[in-house]
């Protein structure tokens, strides 16, 4: 998805780099906050980096060499931080400029409820790329669930998905959901199994090769170590 939306010849580009954006700009936002900024200049700076991010195509820059989408997005923010933002003007809305959708209120809910201060900026935006690529593993989980007839189930073993299996009470989910333990025990295994294919599916569609997938997922859930 990364390497078609650099392609502007494909008709489907524009429309999956504006996704992108739409996707991962929080933790863009979270890294700028976490500098210092103030809620209204990393959201000007959030919204400057992607007006240029789509003016640009800086996805074109993206090959084979350049591994991993998360870092790639960063190091491009670090760039429009120090050779582009002072000598722009500020994507104000209202400035003429049409800028993405994005909630900023909800952004600004969600980084008060960031982790202490200690992190750094870097860390930070380890940490929100993680959660990210959870959430967004969670609505894949959740809508095959209902697909399937299944969303009771998945709602009621959802949290046993960060549980060790030791931890697991499979009795009491089976007294509240009428099944046999046994049964409960087969459809925690096969959610669990799931949940790390779809992980990995979302991991693999930001990197250049795929033998870089475990290397990143040991790489984001480091980013939950304070």
């Amino acid at each position: 998805m990364v390497l078609s939306a650099g392609r502007r010849d494909e008709p489907q580009a524009a429309r999956a780099l504006e996704e992108l954006c739409r996707i991962y700009w929080y933790p863009l936002y979270a890294y700028l906050r976490r500098q210092g900024n103030s809620k209204e200049d990393a959201e000007d700076l959030t919204q400057g980096f992607f007006a240029k991010f789509l003016e640009r195509n800086y996805l074109e820059r993206v090959n084979a060499q350049k591994g991993r989408f998360r870092a790639f997005l960063l190091a491009s923010l670090k760039h429009f931080q120090a050779n582009e933002w002072d000598r722009a003007n500020r994507v104000k809305r209202g400035s003429g400029i049409v800028p993405l959708s994005l909630d900023w209120q909800d952004a600004d809910s969600r980084y008060q409820i960031e982790p202490v201060d200690h992190l750094s900026p870097d860390k930070l935006y380890d940490r929100a790329w993680a959660l990210l690529l959870l959430e967004r593993v969670i609505l894949r989980l959740q809508n095959e669930s209902v697909l399937e007839d299944k969303a009771k189930l998945f709602e009621r073993l959802k949290p046993f998905l960060t549980l060790g299996k030791g931890a697991i009470p499979y009795a009491q989910a089976a007294g509240e959901l009428g099944m046999s333990e046994a049964t409960v025990r087969v459809a925690v295994h096969r959610l669990r199994r799931r949940y790390r294919e779809v992980l990995r599916a979302e991991i693999a569609q930001t990197l250049s090769e795929p033998r870089q997938v475990e290397e990143e997922m040991k790489a984001l859930f480091e980013a939950f170590r304070d």
